[in-house]
């Protein structure tokens, strides 16, 4: 099986150190050393990830977060190209499952918010991986928001929240970056009540 996630990730991690450390990404406020900070942090430091999902904990998180940003931003990218083997979401047994939508999506981030940039092609078994993802993480999202919607890829698959006539539907890259926020960047269709979708607070 090919190993979709730690691919995005050494893409991602040469296009940070391309890049450099002060450039914008589609995550608002956060340059390109930010977001790297953010990536490592995640898979070493679970004390501060943690906030991510418990508010009371975003601060301790922010504070690691901004140490590891003001480290020499090359360390940085290096110890993102390797996660340590026993990291609870980058971890040999999980890495796959919890990772492959993160790095795509944040790959795009990074990709995205810079002057010119065009869809990227992906392998069909990349648009599998991120498909059967977001079948799990996309009815997440849109539970959150409180939005009735069916979701469709073509020759991928579709599925529904709610009763609504909303309709999403885009490759499955695509569709990962409407649910996780990035609405602006996602090449995507909507139809039907089109207007809960471009109007809903998504994200995960």
């Amino acid at each position: 099986m090919t190993a979709y996630a730690r691919r995005e990730r050494q893409l991602l991690a040469d296009l940070l150190l391309s890049l450099g450390p002060d450039q914008p990404t589609l995550c608002e406020g956060w340059t390109t050393r930010d977001l790297a900070a953010h990536l490592v942090v995640r898979d070493r430091r679970p004390d501060a990830s943690a906030g991510i999902l418990l508010p009371p904990l975003h601060g301790h998180g922010e504070r690691v977060r901004l140490a590891k940003a003001s480290q020499p931003y090359q360390n940085v990218i290096s110890e993102l190209r390797t996660p340590p083997w026993w990291s609870p979401v980058s971890n040999p047994l999980l890495d796959e499952v919890t990772n492959v939508v993160e790095f795509f999506v944040h790959h795009e981030d990074a990709r995205r918010a810079q002057p010119s940039w065009d869809v990227r092609p992906l392998d069909q078994g990349e648009e599998a991986a991120l498909w059967k993802a977001v079948r799990m993480t996309g009815r997440l999202a849109l539970r959150r928001a409180r939005i009735a919607a069916s979701v469709r890829s073509e020759g991928f698959g579709s599925f529904t929240v709610g009763d609504s006539s909303a309709v999403l539907s885009g490759p499955p890259g695509e569709i990962a970056l409407f649910l996780t926020g990035r609405k602006d960047a996602a090449q995507v269709s909507l139809s039907g009540d089109a207007d809960r979708l471009r109007n809903a607070s998504l994200g995960l």
